[in-house]
């Protein structure tokens, strides 16, 4: 240890630990909580945008939706189609919402020169990884309570659980998958153009293809394994099969299947993001 007296009037004496040897050891977990108030309070800030206009949104496809194919008696997977298309809607918002808050929070302080903010911190890439991703998805949890609370007041929806692990389980998996999806996407993105493009020309089509409007069953073999290539397909029939009991996966083996390859999805795709903020790449140059 070293030993430097400071000019003050106490004439006391602070030591600083060699040069080269860590302060911090294992998790920062002042800095790294500090992180994820800092995400959590920048869309709280604007949550009439980042909350309930999701819920407004959402409310609005149920509405339309309902009207326009759910006449009085039309049931799928033996309910009615309003209470059978509810449990997609509030998942897919929350999906979007994730990816939406962790695309952000990166590519924002590239474009506005205060990436540095990010990047001085005494912060591991994983401390990093992990307060990004914890805020985004706490919005999706915020998103979707505020869907559900819209979508509760139509009438002739029920929001009862079957099984409400499902629920917790792959509503977490969903929102996690976007949120790494986002951050990977906030790291490669140059301007708010390569983000909307991501947005417009991958998220979306997979969430509206993705089974939330309509069981796979009626679509043509072809489409229909296609669709079972998509992982928002899973998400969104783990997730309804949680409120329902019924989904269009198949058996219980594929549900339990679907768990766990989505778990194994979310630890390579955190694997590569870490990589990539380890490595700096089009962040430090």
């Amino acid at each position: 240890m070293t030993e430097m007296t400071p000019d003050d009037k106490t004439g006391g004496s602070i030591r600083f630990s060699p040069r080269g040897v860590p302060v911090i050891i294992g998790v920062n977990r002042v800095g790294l909580f500090a992180l994820y108030m800092k995400e959590v309070r920048r869309f709280l800030k604007v949550q009439t945008q980042t909350i309930w206009a999701p819920a407004f949104t959402t409310l609005l496809f149920l509405v339309i939706f309902t009207v326009a194919l759910g006449r009085q008696g039309r049931e799928v997977l033996g309910v009615p189609f309003a209470s059978f298309v509810a449990p997609g809607l509030i998942v897919m918002a929350m999906m979007q919402n994730a990816f939406a808050n962790s695309s952000f929070s990166l590519l924002s302080g590239k474009m506005q020169g205060t990436i540095i903010d990010l990047l001085m911190p005494p912060l591991s890439p994983g401390e990093l990884m992990a307060g990004i991703l914890a805020a985004a998805v706490t919005r999706a949890i915020a998103v979707g309570l505020a869907v559900a609370l819209a979508i509760a007041l139509w009438p002739g929806v029920s929001l009862a659980m079957t099984h409400p692990w499902a629920v917790v389980w792959f509503g977490l998996m969903g929102s996690l998958l976007l949120a790494t999806l986002g951050l990977a996407t906030s790291i490669w993105a140059e301007k708010f153009d390569h983000n909307a493009a991501v947005t417009n020309f991958i998220i979306a089509p997979l969430s509206l293809l993705s089974g939330t409007f309509y069981v796979i069953e009626n679509l043509d073999p072809v489409f229909q394994w296609v669709s079972r290539l998509n992982p928002f397909f899973y998400v969104i029939s783990g997730f309804r099969y949680g409120f329902l009991g019924a989904s269009d996966m198949g058996p219980g083996t594929v549900l339990m299947a679907a768990a766990a390859g989505l778990l194994v999805l979310n630890a390579v795709l955190a694997a590569g993001v870490y990589a990539l903020l380890r490595s700096g790449w089009k962040l430090k140059s």
